[in-house]
């Protein structure tokens, strides 16, 4: 039997206060938690949902001195942008706070230090990267190189971004400080280490055991790390930001972010609750959801509960930690270092009023058993076949008629006939689909369910026909229309936890004033004789030209990327001069340019090359319009061997450079050049 509990303590991963929060971060974990807490308290359940920006770490530091400010300038503007962006995708936090905050200092200097008091640490002493030139120890994010395994340059200390591996700076082939760029060298220092080994048996028992209905991939991946064995961690860093180490010797160390960061859970639910916020962390009645993202699948199953029974004292410790795969946009990963991304702040400016069809469609494509792709097309046309075409038609058409026919007022209903029956029979096994997919975390089937209300309507006006029958039987019309109106009330009440702007618009356009769970799948929500307020479009159509315009940006950024990371290809082998010498290159003015015929790439070029006019083939139409290139002067080799192309004669070759994006440039004179001049 599932046990029941008294309150739900709802977590969100803490994002990093070094930049916005982008869909990815929303489909992983925030529009899921938000959807989860907003079901619960449609259900009059004791719910609160914690989050808060995570402040301290490298990253943060990094990003500082490239801007050459402080990390609390750098952590005050992003934390002021992620807090008003939630706000604005109307994610329903009870508190958004930050680990900056002096309450997180005195938690996180207390966690540590209660631990450290019971002999829960081991000290150890290693060596680490230290640069000489800046006079510090290195964190892993402050070192790169070569990595390891597929010998990409630029890996950091800790992860290669192009192989995905988890790696130690000291393993960096040609490790080079990211500060000055010099050579790092080995020195001494001394940390404090949280023994995870001695936690693994009661972590095995309590995860492989216990939490079999954890989703595969977190359950999975928990239990990969425990088949490897577990080993001790560190808990401090050499660094300048962060909680200072909490223990005399301990100058010019902190508390290692990824231990710094979980307690900020608890942190923040203090300054909610500061009174009461013990029962909801320390009552076994009270049980602890973790949204977060799949990198963070280990902090979260593993290391935060090792820490948490380390400390004892009744701390629970999480019941479920429904963790998203990754998504992708447009085919390509998302990276913030390469802003290859969609900032939710950027996208509630160029798209205002149409948070809910972000909302939607993250929750349609949500990456809950694997990687998925948002794309712009699918975008808009979930916004405007779906959220148009289906919703917002049902309920537009409902209150129109409701206008036409009754003057804005709910008609009376008379007797069902059976396909009313059977249509509001239906929502209620709708609602008991909706309510075992949320229970378990099933976003995306739970979206489907609610979005069959309006399916169910949508079928139940074109059988019933209320504009036909409102020729003859005006009686008929009311029931019709009546039943149609219930179903718009449940719709009202079934999204609310998915779209809760368009939900609250239509309890407007409804006149439902208070809405709970238990009232989805009732026939009577909206009473006879209730006047209703003016019938609103719920959703617009987008149009291809803001779609290309959001393409279009993200071409430039693709092409920026390629600019800043293009290498020029190693030069080739040494040829003696002799060799040049043998090619017989010239200038050339182009007297004709055509497209060749069933080809995309072919342009057949007439050439004036001093002497007569050749004819020369080249593989550039993807690039130049033909009249662009009438009148230049180009660059030729002349004596290469005639070749037959398409059933063209070519008699030479035209000299291109290939540029970052992969694109070709012509290689033109500055200067007029005589015709036949041999370049040399």
């Amino acid at each position: 039997m599932e046990k029941k509990f008294k309150r739900t303590l709802v977590t969100t991963a803490l994002p990093y206060a070094n930049g916005p929060v982008h869909i990815g971060h929303l489909a992983g974990v925030y529009v899921p938690a938000d959807i989860y807490t907003r079901y619960l308290r449609l259900r009059g359940e004791d719910v609160k949902m914690i989050g808060g920006s995570d402040e301290h770490g490298v990253p943060i530091t990094i990003k500082a001195k490239a801007e050459g400010v402080t990390p609390q300038d750098i952590v005050d503007r992003y934390h002021n942008i992620i807090k008003d962006s939630f706000e604005g995708l109307g994610i329903s936090f009870d508190v958004y706070s930050r680990t900056t905050s002096d309450i997180h200092n005195e938690t996180a200097s207390e966690f540590f230090r209660h631990l450290y008091d019971k002999g829960e640490f081991v000290e150890k002493t290693s060596m680490q990267l230290y640069d000489e030139k800046a006079g510090q120890f290195l964190a892993d994010r402050y070192v790169t190189g070569e990595c390891p395994n597929c010998h990409a340059q630029g890996a950091y200390g800790d992860q290669c971004e192009k192989c995905g591996s988890s790696l130690n700076a000291t393993d960096l082939i040609n490790p080079k400080s990211a500060i000055t760029g010099s050579t790092p060298v080995l020195r001494e220092t001394h940390h404090w280490y949280l023994p995870l080994d001695k936690w693994q048996p009661a972590l095995e028992k309590w995860i492989l055991e216990e939490h079999k209905e954890w989703r595969p991939n977190v359950y999975g991946q928990c239990k990969s790390w425990l088949d490897l064995g577990l080993q001790p961690r560190a808990v401090s860093r050499d660094l300048d930001w962060g909680v200072p180490v909490p223990v005399e010797g301990a100058d010019g160390k902190v508390l290692y972010v990824w231990f710094d960061a979980p307690i900020g859970y608890i942190s923040n639910t203090k300054e909610l609750l500061p009174d009461s916020w013990e029962k909801y962390w320390k009552d076994p009645e009270s049980r602890i959801i973790h949204f977060i993202g799949k990198d963070n699948i280990v902090f979260h199953c593993i290391v935060f509960p090792a820490m948490l029974m380390a400390y004892g004292d009744g701390y629970q410790l999480p019941d479920n930690v429904p963790s998203n795969e990754f998504l992708n946009l447009e085919g390509d990963k998302i990276s913030t270092s390469r802003n290859w991304a969609i900032w939710l702040h950027e996208y509630l400016q160029d798209f205002p009023g149409k948070q809910d069809v972000l909302r939607y469609v993250l929750t349609a494509n949500a990456p809950e058993t694997k990687d998925n792709d948002f794309t712009w097309r699918d975008f808009q046309a979930r916004n405007n076949s779906e959220l148009v075409a289906i919703l917002g038609n049902f309920v537009n058409r409902a209150i129109v008629l409701t206008h036409k026919y009754f003057g804005g007022v709910v008609p009376v209903r008379g007797a069902l006939e059976p396909i009313d029956s059977e249509t509001l029979a239906e929502v209620k096994t709708i609602k008991a689909a909706l309510e075992e997919n949320l229970d378990n975390f099933h976003f995306r089937e739970a979206l489907k369910e609610a979005m069959n209300i309006a399916r169910l309507g949508n079928k139940y006006l074109q059988e019933t026909e209320p504009w036909k029958v409102a020729k003859t039987d005006m009686e008929r019309t009311a029931t019709i229309l009546n039943v149609a109106l219930q179903l718009c009330g449940n719709l009202a009440i079934a999204f609310e936890p998915f779209l809760p702007f368009m939900s609250d618009k239509l309890r407007g356009m409804l006149r439902m004033e208070n809405i709970n769970w238990d009232m989805l799948g009732s026939d009577d929500l909206i009473a006879e004789g209730t006047e209703l307020g003016k019938a609103e479009l719920l959703f617009d159509k987008i149009e291809d030209d803001v779609i290309q315009g959001q393409l279009d940006r993200l071409e430039r950024i693709k092409k920026e990327n390629q600019l800043k990371n293009f290498k020029p290809e190693p030069v080739a082998p040494a040829v003696a001069f002799e060799d040049f010498e043998k090619l017989d290159m010239r200038v050339g003015t182009v007297v004709e340019c055509s497209k060749v015929k069933k080809s995309k790439k072919l342009l057949k070029f007439l050439i004036d090359d001093g002497m007569e006019q050749r004819t020369i083939v080249s593989g550039i139409a993807q690039y130049y319009e033909p009249e662009q290139l009438v009148g230049k002067q180009v660059v030729f080799v002349a004596n290469f061997a005639p070749r037959v192309i398409q059933g063209i004669e070519s008699q030479g070759m035209i000299l291109s450079a290939v540029n970052a994006d992969g694109s070709l440039s012509v290689v033109t004179t500055i200067n007029p050049a005589t015709p036949g001049g041999k370049v040399g």
